[in-house]
Formats: C-alpha cells, sequence, structure tokens
C-alpha cells in the first residue's frame, strides 16, 4: 500500500507540475478585458471566457488522470497475485507509440502556427496531427488482433484483462478527442475562418493530444515491465 501511495504522489506531482505551466491557478475574473472574437459574418463581435473553457479542461483532464492512476493502482496491487502473467507487449505498440508522439508535436506545431496567424501552415499541421492520431487507434486494434491471434484472449488471466480494459479506455479518449480535432481541423479548411476561436481550439486540441500522450507513455511504461524498477525502488526506501 505504501508503494502505491508513492506512485500515485509521483503521478500527482507530474500532473500538478504540468498543469501549473498551463496557469491553471490564474484568477481571470480578476482579469481586465475579455476576449473578442468576430462573429462568423466577420461584423458581429462575440465573447469568449477563454480562460473558463481551459479551465474547465484542466479539470476534466485532471479526473482523467486520477481514472488512470487508480486503474494503475489496482494493476500494481493485481499483478502480486499468483495468476498473473505477464502480457507481451506486441512490436507495433513501438510503431503506434511513435504515431502518438509525432500527432502531438503537429499539434504543438499547428499551435504555434495558430498563434501567429500562418492559416495556410496551420492546415498541413492539423490534418497531419489527425492523421496521425487515427493511425495510433487503428494500430491499437491490430494489436489487439495479434494478442487474440497468439491466444492471449481477455479472459485468459487477470493480466490480459488489464491490458484490453487500459489501452481501450485510453483508447476512448483518444476518439473522443478525434471527434473534437475532425471539427477543429474541418472549420481550419473552411472559407469563413474566425481566426482566434480556431486558435483556441487548436490550443485546446495541443493540451488535450499532449496529455493523452503523456498518459499512454505511462500505460506502455507499465506494460513493458518499466515501471516495475520504479516500484522495486521504492520497495528498497521503505525496506
Amino acid at each position: 500500500m505504501n508503494v502505491m501511495l508513492i506512485f500515485l504522489a509521483a503521478v500527482a506531482a507530474i500532473i500538478f507540475w504540468w498543469l501549473s505551466g498551463q496557469r491553471l491557478t490564474s484568477k481571470p475574473w480578476l482579469e481586465t478585458g475579455s476576449v473578442q472574437l468576430p462573429g462568423h459574418d466577420g461584423a458581429e463581435r462575440q465573447r469568449l471566457p477563454a480562460p473558463a473553457v481551459k479551465i474547465g479542461l484542466f479539470v476534466f483532464l485532471g479526473v482523467v488522470g486520477a481514472v488512470f492512476s487508480l486503474a494503475v493502482s489496482a494493476y500494481f496491487m493485481r499483478m502480486a497475485s499468483t495468476d498473473w502473467w505477464a502480457t507481451p507487449v506486441p512490436r507495433l505498440l513501438w510503431v503506434n507509440t511513435a504515431a502518438l508522439a509525432l500527432s502531438s508535436a503537429a499539434l504543438q506545431w499547428a499551435k504555434r502556427e495558430a498563434g501567429h496567424g500562418r492559416i495556410e501552415v496551420l492546415r498541413p499541421a492539423l490534418a497531419a496531427g489527425l492523421a496521425l492520431a487515427i493511425f495510433f487507434l487503428v494500430g491499437q486494434i491490430q494489436a489487439w488482433r495479434e494478442l487474440t491471434a497468439a491466444g492471449y484472449v481477455l479472459t485468459d488471466n487477470p493480466s490480459n484483462s488489464f491490458f484490453y480494459m487500459l489501452t481501450g479506455l485510453h483508447g476512448l479518449h483518444i476518439l473522443g478527442g478525434l471527434a473534437v480535432l475532425a471539427h477543429t481541423t474541418a472549420r481550419a479548411f473552411s472559407t469563413a475562418v474566425a481566426t482566434d476561436r480556431l486558435r483556441l481550439s487548436v490550443d485546446l486540441s495541443a493540451i488535450y493530444s499532449h496529455f493523452m500522450l503523456a498518459v499512454w507513455l505511462a500505460l506502455f511504461a507499465l506494460f513493458a515491465g518499466w515501471a516495475n524498477d520504479f516500484v522495486d525502488l521504492c520497495r528498497t526506501l521503505l525496506s
């Protein structure tokens, strides 16, 4: 239990450090002025509480991080059982990881171009990020098929169950992000583009992508057995 608490504390510290760099603790209600965005007809002016939108996303990501932290904690506790046989990591996961990392990098590129108002460069960056994220999801499904064909089915042992559950949960969150990213990409390619509104959408998509990449890297380390070294270190320190 002590090891689990240390692990969760480390995860919480990483999340807090990351969110602190996103000005989560800022007080937008004390700031003067508001964000003014052009309407679709170019004449109207609309108000959008951009800081509130970001804070809402950060709260959601905090909840998602807590859910995955609890699932990982259960994974560590369950793996101590005698009926646990580690699930092999398909080589395809390395390719999928690279695709997700490139997708996150493409969205960071898109975020930078949106900040400079370069729509013509923003569009291919968004399209690349979207395509790579789709590639990641398709690759994850293919990895499931490879494991199933090799006899590692869902109910065979607890390790398999956790693998499918964690990767499936992560995949669902990626799918939800894809829906938003696809909408943002479509707006970027439309003729009437509200630059400020698009900039905010790209910013939120990039933040979400970076977070889900961090979650996946933690899960990949867990499946590959690298996280066990961290647990062993904690046990050594506590013994």
